[in-house]
């Protein structure tokens, strides 16, 4: 797939880059790159395996700019990430692809964007956006998430919330290290080290690495929320524990001295007198009864109860 960059991205069936005076954008497979590599005049040999891409990265060759994208998929973060490559000079940049995200991206910005003045910088700059149009809702969501999940806690509702902490986490870390590897990308081209890039049209590049930046720093914080629910829930069940430990020890307490009395008069010796009182078994269970009684009364007291 060819486009040409004009007020918006327009298809072309056929594309000779070498002669083009636009600036073009192309989306070829890895079996249709390693045919046609030579008609893009980039003076590389790039040899691209998506399944081999494990990251985000530009890397500046001495006739063109090379990279990877490594992209996790906003609906299933800790699932299978969409993998390609690209390769660009001052002329156009040729994503290669077999995976469909390409053009899932720039179908996209046909259907969004209008350009009152193309340039390569700014199709770019799109591009890139559309990437992570929907990340600031995605962690709306988490946000969202993590406070319901704080207020159960403190309710006392019991979840299994240490399993999805540890999820979301997971999730946090994976688009903080994402959102690094952008904005190193973004400074790469901002750099424009072989010039490529128009320097008015640089402040494209550099809105990109502000807004990834402020990503990153949300990112960060929402893993440090995580951190503070699982602190959160660690101690409410601490105190569930503790109270737990408490009701034991007062019931312990209560019997302690039932228990004495039972095995005190369990022993069944000869001549122990109470044995033949007639009154002994009311009064040892009234005995008792006032034990309990005034235990509870005590430890309600002392706010232990």
């Amino acid at each position: 797939m060819f486009y040409l960059i004009k007020s918006t991205l327009e298809e072309r069936k056929n594309l000779k880059p070498r002669d083009s005076k636009e600036k073009y954008v192309a989306i070829l497979s890895a079996e249709e790159w390693q045919s046609n590599s030579s008609k893009f005049d980039m003076g590389i040999d790039l040899e691209v395996s998506t399944f081999q891409i494990d990251s985000t990265k530009a890397e500046v060759n001495y006739d063109s700019l090379t990279g990877t994208f490594c992209l996790p998929d906003r609906n299933d973060i800790s699932g299978e990430n969409r993998r390609f490559a690209f390769a660009l000079d001052e002329k156009g940049i040729v994503f290669i692809d077999d995976s469909g995200a390409v053009a899932e991206i720039i179908s996209g910005i046909v259907k969004t964007k209008r350009w009152t003045n193309p340039s390569l910088e700014r199709f770019i700059y799109d591009f890139l956006e559309q990437i992570i149009y929907n990340d600031q809702n995605v962690l709306a969501k988490y946000d969202a998430e993590l406070d319901e999940m704080e207020d159960k806690i403190l309710a006392g509702e019991e979840e299994n919330y240490p399993k999805r902490l540890s999820e979301i986490r997971s999730d946090l870390r994976d688009m903080r290290i994402h959102y690094e590897q952008l904005e190193d990308l973004g400074q790469e081209l901002e750099e424009n080290e072989n010039n490529f890039f128009k320097h008015e049209n640089l402040r494209y590049f550099h809105l990109f690495t502000q807004r990834i930046a402020r990503l990153h720093d949300t990112t960060a914080a929402l893993r440090d929320y995580t951190a503070q629910i699982r602190e959160l829930y660690q101690s409410q069940l601490d105190i569930k524990q503790n109270r737990i430990m408490t009701i034991l020890t007062i019931v312990t307490t209560i019997f302690m001295p039932l228990t004495l009395i039972a095995g005190w008069y369990g022993m069944n010796f000869k001549y122990m007198p109470e044995l033949e009182f007639k009154a002994s078994y009311p009064i040892v269970i009234l005995v008792s009864i006032a034990i309990v009684v005034i235990s509870l009364i005590f430890f309600r007291k002392k706010k232990w109860l």
